[in-house]
Parts: C-alpha cells; structure tokens; sequence
C-alpha cells in the first residue's frame, strides 16, 4: 500500500465531559498521554476537575476547565464551543457525563425520567452537533465517543430511564456514524460494566482483590482499562471504525449484567 495513511494528521485536542473523576478523569490522562490537549467539564466536583486538569498538564498538555450542567438544556451545550475556543479546535469529543436512578419502574416520576433523559442522551446529542459542526468548520474529520454502558445493550432492574437513554445513545451513535463518515467523523460507543469509580462506591479500590463471581473475569474493571479503549477510538489509528459499541466489561454481557452482578458463587462455571 502506498501512499499517506488513511488516519490522516493525529488529534491535536479533546473535549472530554465529566472527567472530574472515575472514567472521565481515565479518558482526559489517557488522551493527554497520547499528545492531546484536554477540555474538561465538571457538574457538582470542580475541586476534581482541577485534579484532572493538574494530571493532564502534569503530561505536558494543555488543561481548560468549565462547568457542564447538561439538566439546562439546550444552553448548556454551549460549553462545548466554549472549550473548543480556548483550546483552539475540537478533534475529539468523548460524552462520558451521565447519571441514573435506583427506582422500580412504578414509582419513577417524570421529572427524574427527564433529568435522566436530559443528562444521558439529549445532552449527548446536542454536544455532539456542536463537537461535529466545529470538525466540519474546521476540516480534517474527528472523532465522537459516546460512554454508554453495559445497559445499551441489556437491562437491569430498577434503571429504566438508564437503560432507555443508554439504549438511545447505541442508536443515536449509529446513526451519527452513517450522517457523518462523509465528513470523515467518526462516531464509536464504550459500554462499561461495573468499573471501580465513584458511581460505583468504589474509588480507588484495588480491582484485583474485589471478587465479582458473575463476572467471568472475576472482578469489576479499572477505570485505565476503558480508557485505553476510548484512546483507541479517539487515535488515528481507529480511522476505518465507526458506529461500533466496544464492551469493557469483563464477559458480564455473555452472562447477562443481572447475573454478572448478583451471582455470589462460581457454581455457573461447572457443567
């Protein structure tokens, strides 16, 4: 094969939402380390977002920070233009901010049906149109990573508007993936199992000695190991791979998330 690689110039700057802390915070030091400059929006943690900020300049790249409240929409995607202006171009957008509920589907109100909504799949969408007009403007394609989850693809109890926007955002990703491959934007989900982040409870936990006997890889993920696959996709060298959803879930998906989280013994692992 001759001629210039198809991956055409690297990402030179990122926008990575709530990287406060856990995946986000993983994604920002990751793309950082791989020579990008990161924006980085925070909800209720600036403290957090100063952290990862100090970890990417840290790796000699440049850190802006701002506030992200996607429960004020459609205003508070401006943010995106905003960190695209003092970065001085957009070439990555990861949508990792989200939020959820623990609430059996009958006693769900509207109002939090619609903070889930607003916050895990309208705010995706409407950060992404901003991320992908600015690529357009500015030329040389880009790349979209939407943080969906182990939900995109099967349910849990007690998640309904979870699972729905989660399942949205696999769609809505496709979708995109087809609209804006013209453009050379290309458009990719992450699916998380349970990873050790403060979502979780679990900040700083040492994965390696957490027992997770539905998980067939026995234990919940590390925030680093989503990281990398967002990397991946945000790099050059993920140029021919659009409208995926990668799984970084340790086989939870080949048992079904309900069991990957409730089993307390190994019995299923004998015939």
């Amino acid at each position: 094969m001759t001629g210039p690689h198809p991956a055409g110039q690297a990402p030179r700057a990122a926008v990575v939402t709530g990287a406060d802390s856990g995946i986000g915070r993983a994604v920002a030091v990751a793309l950082a380390m791989r020579g990008m400059d990161v924006g980085i929006t925070w909800h209720t943690d600036e403290a957090g977002a100063d952290e990862t900020a100090a970890e990417v300049r840290g790796h000699g790249r440049r850190a802006v920070v701002a506030r992200l409240d996607l429960t004020r929409l459609p205003g508070a995607a401006h943010v995106i233009d905003e960190l695209a202006e003092r970065l001085g171009r957009v070439d990555v957008l990861v949508n990792n901010a989200g939020t959820g509920t623990a609430t059996p589907f009958l006693d769900i109100t509207l109002d939090a049906l619609r903070e889930v909504l607003d916050v895990d799949l309208t705010g995706p969408f409407l950060c992404s149109q901003r991320a992908a007009r600015r690529m357009i403007a500015q030329g040389g394609g880009g790349r979209i990573v939407n943080i969906t989850s182990v939900h995109e693809h099967q349910p849990r109890v007690g998640a309904a508007p979870y699972c729905a926007a989660k399942g949205g955002l696999g769609l809505l990703t496709q979708v995109m993936a087809l609209e804006l491959a013209p453009h050379g934007i290309t458009v990719n989900a992450v699916a998380p199992g349970e990873i050790a982040t403060p979502m979780t409870g679990q900040e700083d936990e040492d994965v390696s000695r957490t027992s997770r006997p539905g998980v067939p890889l026995g234990r919940p993920g590390d925030a680093r190991e989503v990281a990398a696959v967002v990397a991946f996709l945000a790099s050059g060298e993920a140029s021919y791979v659009t409208g995926a959803s990668w799984a970084v879930d340790g086989g939870m998906l080949r048992m079904g998330p309900m069991a990957g989280s409730h089993l307390r013994d190994d019995q299923w692992r004998r015939p």
